[in-house]
């Protein structure tokens, strides 16, 4: 896929996930969440050779000075991500997001052990994360699930499920809560779940 194809995609996943965005100038010019996916691309690539590794960590960095939200280089992440609101957010070296995935402000996707092993979450694709969610350790969280608020998820959770509380708890939608939204204004809230 085309560097411009790529954006034209980003562009459309913000106007798709967002009832505020206004237009795609707009977007460019003042979304965090995608000026921070947009620098871990690059990073991510410059994290594939060795020798740029260095770089890389001082590009991430500045990512996090810039936007608030830090993505570590080594992070593999799916196209058509978004992230809402994204001060506060996390994503960890080994984590692994899917496509469709969508986080809100102050998620983490962090680890629970020091070994260099991989420690972060997969995230399948359509996830949706809610606000302050924590997603710890080496745990799978399965396709077309949602996490809610404030959530602390250290185990997996199987696709479907909306995942909830501190400890999280995993319970399968219903197939009525499984039918995609046709208004993005009607977009899978998590904080509905709480």
């Amino acid at each position: 896929m085309s560097f411009f194809s790529r954006l034209r995609e980003d562009l459309a996943t913000a106007r798709s996930h967002d009832p505020a965005a206004r237009s795609d100038v707009e977007n460019f010019f003042v979304y965090s969440g995608l000026h921070a996916i947009w620098m871990h691309r690059l990073a991510h690539r410059m994290w594939q050779n060795p020798a740029l590794r260095w770089p890389a960590r001082l590009l991430s960095q500045a990512n996090r000075a810039i936007t608030g939200i830090e993505i570590h280089p080594g992070a593999t992440i799916g196209r058509r991500f978004f992230i809402d609101h994204g001060m506060g957010i996390v994503i960890g070296e080994t984590a692994e997001v899917g496509d469709d995935v969508m986080l809100y402000h102050g998620v983490t996707l962090g680890g629970r052990s020091l070994a260099k092993v991989k420690r972060h979450p997969t995230i399948e694709d359509r996830v949706v994360i809610g606000a302050g969610a924590k997603v710890l350790g080496p745990i799978t969280i399965g396709a077309d699930s949602a996490i809610g608020a404030n959530a602390v998820v250290v185990k997996d959770a199987p696709a479907g499920s909306i995942v909830t509380g501190i400890p999280a708890q995993n319970r399968p939608r219903t197939p009525e809560q499984r039918q995609p939204a046709v208004d993005p204004a009607e977009y899978i809230d998590p904080a509905m779940w709480i």
